[in-house]
């Protein structure tokens, strides 16, 4: 028998009523079903999930998360090193990460409590900040990391290296290092190409680039990805996932290479990649 957790982002609208439905589903299955409440669970806590639920570890089969893309970005973050199938249910708006949308809800649950699904793995970046030859901090990333300059900053120079070979100098508003997954997001918007998430590859994709010849540069997900800033004085950010910052300084350094640690994400025979890019693109 399964046990299924379920992770709410209770300050969604409409939250309440979905869980309740979900819970209902599964009770009538006799399934087990265990829902964080709002007591337990935070997204905007610097305190990991894995630290807020430190005892779902050992006992879930299958998580099921209630909220946008930011809600399921910061679950894949935070519990992937549980290693445990994550399916997401749209509250957002227009989301590529959450499988399925509440008005198709039922349907997908019922092939969850009939073990009629597979699970993606998706690839995430490890990204590291260097300092004067110091490491600062380490990120995992899911969708992408930015380096972008601040809201009244002029333009900035970043230079790429690729295995340690200079590829480009990209002068504008910053640069995008992309998974395939994270192409349906900033990468997109700024754009880039939509890449099948189940590729191994970065996309890197100059923002507002301050000349002709500028475009996005696909990249093999075995390559080491090396950023230097040149910041002239002016505000620069690190972004992570579009949910965690670190201030930036004139040389630092952010190298980006595939994580050894994977996100498995719940798909079904009926609902594939390129359906649902058709739906959400149409939508």
């Amino acid at each position: 028998m399964k046990n299924i957790g379920l992770i709410p982002n209770w300050r969604k609208k409409n939250a309440n009523l979905v869980v309740a439905k979900i819970d209902h589903f599964f009770s009538q299955r006799s399934i087990e079903l265990t829902t964080a409440d709002a007591a337990r669970v935070d997204f905007y806590s610097e305190t990991s999930l894995a630290d807020q639920l430190p005892e779902w570890h050992e006992s879930m089969d299958l998580i099921i998360v209630v909220g946008g893309d930011g809600t399921i970005l910061r679950v894949a973050r935070d519990l992937a090193c549980w290693n445990l199938p994550v399916l997401g249910i749209n509250l957002g708006h227009k989301g590529f990460l959450a499988e399925i949308e509440v008005e198709q809800m039922e349907r997908f649950l019922q092939y969850i409590a009939t073990d009629q699904y597979t699970c993606n793995e998706r690839m995430m970046l490890d990204t590291r900040l260097r300092r004067a030859n110091q490491e600062l901090v380490a990120y995992l990333a899911l969708n992408d990391i930015v380096v972008s300059r601040g809201p009244f900053s002029r333009i900035i120079e970043v230079e790429s290296y690729i295995n340690d070979d200079f590829m480009e100098s990209y002068f504008g508003d910053g640069l995008i290092v992309a998974t395939p997954t994270g192409s349906t997001g900033y990468s997109l918007s700024a754009g880039g190409p939509i890449v099948n998430p189940t590729m191994q590859l970065f996309v890197v994709t100059p923002i507002c680039p301050h000349s002709l010849y500028n475009r996005s540069v696909i990249i093999s997900g075995s390559d080491l990805i090396r950023l230097q800033v040149d910041s002239r004085q002016v505000e620069v950010m690190l972004t992570v996932d579009g949910q965690v910052r670190h201030n930036l300084e004139d040389g630092d350094q952010i190298i980006v290479k595939r994580s050894e640690q994977t996100v498995k994400l719940v798909s079904f025979q009926d609902y594939t990649f390129y359906r649902m890019l058709h739906k959400k693109l149409k939508a």
